[in-house]
């Protein structure tokens, strides 16, 4: 595989606004609330993430074909040089969308063989929704509404994002359906209130002893 974003995607100015510093508190909120201690980062992107999570004494490895971004690990997401269960938690926050649908599922299939306990990622859902953050006496409610629409729009390539959540051929369900198994399910999916666009999803792997 080839990399396909340029490592000048991630400057500061085009890249690192607002929404995406709140969908970062998330990861890490996510993470931590699963309480491992050997965590692989897959597609680390700025690498920002890394550092917020050292600095919450949170000791994250990353993952990626590029080498320009300084991974620790460099290599095919299709085929991960790790053996099982190397990981007790893979994350991958808005990169599987970047790979067509079919390899998405067997770079997902790599994350699910290496991982021991919990899969955290988090992927662009389309679905244009109004949201409402209201700051009451006894503290905030929010509140997602989905917008009406007639079908999901079709979704076209141009250059990054192979296929979204929510767009034509790509419903919510049939994410789910095809990335959990016998072994692995969906622990909680939402989308962030303040970043609606991204979608999180936490999979657990089940004891089968």
């Amino acid at each position: 595989m080839d990399k396909q974003v340029d490592k000048s995607h991630y400057q500061f100015n085009r890249y690192m606004h607002k929404r995406r510093w709140i969908s970062f508190w998330y990861q890490l909120k996510e993470l931590m609330s699963v309480q491992t201690q050997k965590i692989l980062e897959v597609g680390p992107g700025s690498g920002v993430f890394k550092q917020i999570a050292f600095m919450s004494g949170v000791d994250v490895k990353t993952f990626d074909i590029d080498e320009e971004l300084h991974p620790d690990y460099i290599g095919s997401v299709l085929q991960m040089p790790f053996e099982n269960e190397s990981f007790e938690t893979v994350c991958a926050f808005q990169m599987l969308e970047h790979l067509p649908y079919e390899h998405s599922l067997k770079a997902f299939q790599e994350f699910k063989r290496i991982s021991s306990k919990n899969i955290i990622i988090s992927l662009p859902d389309a679905r244009r929704v109004w949201t409402w953050i209201m700051q009451l006496p006894w503290g905030t409610m929010e509140i997602l509404i989905p917008k009406p629409q007639i079908q999901p729009e079709k979704h076209i390539f141009k250059g990054q994002h192979h296929w979204e959540i929510n767009k034509r051929g790509f419903p919510l369900k049939k994410i789910i359906k095809d990335f959990c198994d016998e072994q692995w399910i969906l622990k909680k999916t939402y989308r962030v209130i303040e970043n609606p666009s991204h979608r999180f999803m936490i999979f657990e792997k089940i004891n089968m002893n």
